[in-house]
This record gives structure tokens, sequence and C-alpha cells, in this order.
């Protein structure tokens, strides 16, 4: 059975999460994004995306102790 994953460039993916470029190409150079190389350029899979930032939602207003963030 073959899956077909979407792929999506750095550029693609950096508009999505509203972030540079430059900040995508650390994710995937500190191992913190997977990402598939392809020749020079990188794909990343949509769902590996989703899940990433997936990972990263907080709660908003609580903090991991289950108390409210500060107010700035």
């Amino acid at each position: 059975m073959t899956t077909e994953h979407q792929l999506l460039t750095v550029r693609e993916v950096a508009e999505s999460m509203r972030v540079s470029t430059m900040t995508v190409y650390r994710l995937i150079r500190d191992g913190d994004m997977p990402a598939i190389r392809v020749g020079k350029h990188f794909r990343l899979r949509a769902e590996d995306v989703e899940s990433f930032l997936e990972a990263r939602t907080v709660n908003a207003g609580l903090s991991a102790g289950g108390s409210t963030w500060p107010v700035a």
C-alpha cells in the first residue's frame, strides 16, 4: 500500500508559520523539524509540520504548573 504525502517547500512552511525561511532552516539543522533533502533543496511533509506545531501548542493562560501566566 502506498501513502502519498503532501510535500511543502521551506518557503511555504515559513509563510504558514509566519516566520523567516532562516528559522525553518535552523529548525531543520537542529533536528527539531524533519525534512527530506531533494538535491539542494528541502521538502517537509505537511504531517510533520502539523506534528511539530501540535507538540509546541500551549493552553492559553496556563503554565505547566497549572497557575496563570504573569501579565506583561
